[in-house]
C-alpha cells in the first residue's frame, strides 16, 4: 500500500519541518509494517521534495497520483502549494492529511456540502489567530494601539486574512498594517511606520526567517513592542537568525514543548539524531499520528478505495492512540480538522529551549 509525501524537503526555512514530519510517517509505518501492516500488505512512503515551488508541487502530485498510484498523500510543507493542487486530490478522489502546512483554507471544501479530501493533522491558522487576539483583547491595559505584520508569501497573506478578521470580530481596533518579504533582512521602515502610530503590540504571521529579522530590525531601532506571532518562531532557523538573547521575544502557540510524555519521548528516542532540531519534533508527531489515523480509516473501510476511506475518516468509529493524543472521533463530514485550540501550548524560548509560556493573561484565557 503506497502512500506519498509531497512537501518541501530542502529549499524555504519551514523544509525542516517537512523533515520531521516524513521521519514521524516513517516511524508510523515501520511499526505498522512489523505489527503484520495494513490489511496484510506493507505500506510504502514514496516522498517528493516540491522545493517549496507550487509548479513542482502541483507536478509532484500529479506524479503520485498517477504514476506512483499512491492511495493518498500527506503534506505539503508550504500552504501555498497545497491551495495550488488541493483541487486534484478532490478531483481523483485521493485522501489527503496535511501534517505541516496550516494554512486555514486548506481543509475547506472545493464548494459548499462538496465531499472534501482534504484533511489535517497539524495546526491551524485560524485557531492560532483566535487565541492570539484573545490574548491582546484581554491585555487591553497594555496592548492599546495594535498593529500587524506578515510576509508576502501565500500563508503570510492567508494569516494577515485571518488575523484582520478576526480582529473585527473581537472589535480590536487595527493600527498599522505591514508586508515584507520572505527573504528580507531589514524591516526598519516598515517598523519605523509602526513606532510612528505608536503601536504597543505586534501580531506577526510569518516563517521563522523573516520572523527572526524582524525582532533583529526592532533592536536597530531600539523598539520592542509585545510580540505575537505564528508557531514558526518554533523553527532552528528564527532561533539562529534571531540569536539567544532576540529569540525571547516572541510568544508564540504550538502543540507540543519540550516537556515531554513517556510514549513522545520513547518516539524522540528513536529519530531524534535525524532531527535537524530538537525543535521540530512536533511535526515529526503530526507525521506519526497522521498515518495512524488512515490505517484505521483504512482498517475500518477494509479498502485503500479513496472515497471509502474519506468517508470512514468522517466517521471514524474507535479511537485512534497516538503519540501527540488519543484522537476520538477527530473528523466528520464538516469538520476535517484533527487539533483545536485546546490541543495548543502558549510557548517562549527561554535558554535555548522551547519552553510553555504563561502569564495572567494566558491563565485567564
Amino acid at each position: 500500500i503506497k502512500v506519498g509525501y509531497n512537501g518541501d524537503l530542502s529549499a524555504s526555512p519551514s523544509a525542516q519541518s517537512g523533515q520531521a514530519a516524513v521521519l514521524g510517517m516513517e516511524a508510523a509505518i515501520a511499526d505498522i509494517n512489523a505489527g503484520g501492516g495494513l490489511l496484510g500488505k506493507k505500506m510504502v512512503l514514496v516522498t517528493r521534495d516540491d522545493t517549496s515551488a507550487p509548479p513542482k508541487s502541483i507536478q509532484n502530485m500529479s506524479e503520485l497520483v498517477d504514476s506512483e498510484k499512491v492511495s493518498a498523500v500527506f503534506g505539503p510543507t508550504n500552504s501555498g502549494n497545497a491551495m495550488a493542487w488541493k483541487h486534484i486530490a478532490n478531483q481523483k478522489k485521493i485522501p489527503v492529511i496535511g501534517n505541516v502546512g496550516s494554512g486555514t483554507d486548506i481543509t475547506k471544501p472545493m464548494s459548499a456540502g462538496a465531499d472534501n479530501y482534504m484533511f489535517r493533522v497539524s495546526m491551524v491558522d485560524r485557531e492560532q489567530v483566535a487565541a492570539l487576539m484573545a490574548y491582546v483583547k484581554k491585555n487591553g491595559d497594555k496592548s492599546k494601539v495594535v498593529g500587524l505584520m506578515a510576509e508576502t508569501t501565500g500563508y503570510g497573506q492567508g494569516g494577515l486574512k485571518d488575523m484582520e478578521e478576526i480582529a473585527k470580530l473581537q472589535s480590536i481596533k487595527i493600527a498599522a498594517t505591514e508586508k515584507f518579504g520572505v527573504g528580507d533582512t531589514d524591516m526598519t521602515s516598515q517598523l519605523s511606520k509602526m513606532k510612528s502610530a505608536g503601536v504597543d503590540t505586534v501580531v506577526v504571521w510569518a516563517q521563522g526567517t523573516p520572523i527572526a529579522q524582524l525582532v533583529r530590525s526592532m533592536e536597530k531601532i531600539n523598539y520592542f513592542p509585545l510580540v505575537l506571532t505564528s508557531w514558526a518562531a518554533d523553527n532552528i532557523t528564527f532561533y539562529d537568525a534571531a540569536g539567544k538573547a532576540l529569540a525571547e521575544k516572541p510568544i508564540f502557540m504550538r502543540t507540543v514543548s519540550e516537556n515531554r510524555t513517556p510514549a513522545q519521548q520513547k518516539l524522540y528516542d528513536r529519530i531524534g539524531s535525524k532531527l535537524k532540531a530538537p525543535g521540530s519534533f512536533s511535526f515529526a508527531l503530526h507525521g506519526y499520528d497522521s498515518i495512524q489515523i488512515y490505517a484505521a480509516a483504512v482498517k475500518q473501510a477494509n479498502s485503500v478505495d479513496g472515497n471509502a476511506v474519506r468517508l470512514a475518516l468522517e466517521d471514524l468509529k474507535a479511537p485512534v492512540q497516538g503519540v501527540l493524543k488519543t484522537y476520538e472521533k477527530p473528523f466528520s463530514k464538516a469538520n476535517h480538522e484533527a487539533l483545536t485550540a485546546k490541543d495548543l501550548v502558549w510557548i517562549r524560548w527561554k535558554d535555548g529551549k522551547l519552553q510553555p509560556y504563561t502569564d495572567s493573561i494566558v491563565g485567564s484565557l
